[in-house]
């Protein structure tokens, strides 16, 4: 599996099966956590057989069950430390999908206060990210139009393809409020507001890039 056709196959998932990762994929997730931080300046961490996280009040409003194992998203203090969370989480999110792992993102819902992560001094932890095995594999959501978030028949393919990918990112309650503009081969996206938009628009950035190539234009 492509990170392009993992982006078509993953759905977020709050129910999981009481089934352990296996230890090579834990050392795989484990390997590309290590490189993504290198890339990032982050700090992620790969979490295992701790429930406590996802064991109260919060994570029962949000419907998680049998959450034991996590993505602990750390990273140094600073005014994009979201955008870079989501970006380079989102890589990890959906290599986590190519060895046929389930995830969800989780800002509210779960007590960070209680995860079984590192947070150094000058860092911080503004989401989690719950990994397992899901009960299901979660299902296709409302999304809106490309034209909507700067996209139309108008436009180039690999630009139409970058939205398409763009349409099928994980955002806060399914927001969706980024838009989109393009100036040749120059393309910029902005948050049209929302919680954790800063994040959303991380992960965005990733899902359009692996839509339309690297190679094909510049962020702006």
């Amino acid at each position: 599996m492509t990170l392009r056709e993992a982006i078509d196959a993953r759905h977020s998932v709050r129910q999981y099966k009481d089934k352990p990762i296996e230890p090579e994929k834990i050392a795989a997730l484990r390997e590309k956590a290590a490189e993504l931080n290198a890339q990032g300046g982050l700090h992620f961490q790969i979490v295992t057989d701790e429930p406590k996280a996802f064991s109260g009040p919060l994570a029962h409003y949000g419907h998680f069950t049998n959450v034991k194992n996590y993505i602990a998203c750390v990273g140094k203090k600073g005014k994009d430390l979201g955008e870079t969370i989501g970006y380079y989480g989102e890589y990890l999110v959906l290599f986590a999908q190519q060895l046929g792992l389930n995830t969800c993102w989780v800002a509210l819902t779960a007590s960070k206060r209680k995860a079984a992560a590192e947070i150094g001094k000058g860092e911080k932890m503004p989401l989690l990210i719950a990994l397992g095995y899901g009960e299901t594999n979660g299902h296709d959501r409302k999304t809106k139009t490309a034209a909507q978030v700067g996209g139309g028949e108008d436009q180039p393919d690999w630009y139409k393809a970058g939205i398409a990918a763009a349409l099928k990112a994980p955002t806060a309650t399914n927001q969706q409020k980024f838009l989109f503009s393009r100036n040749g081969d120059f393309v910029s996206v902005q948050p049209t507001g929302g919680f954790y938009s800063d994040v959303d628009l991380g992960i965005v950035k990733c899902h359009f890039e692996l839509g339309a190539g690297k190679e094909t234009f510049s962020w702006r």
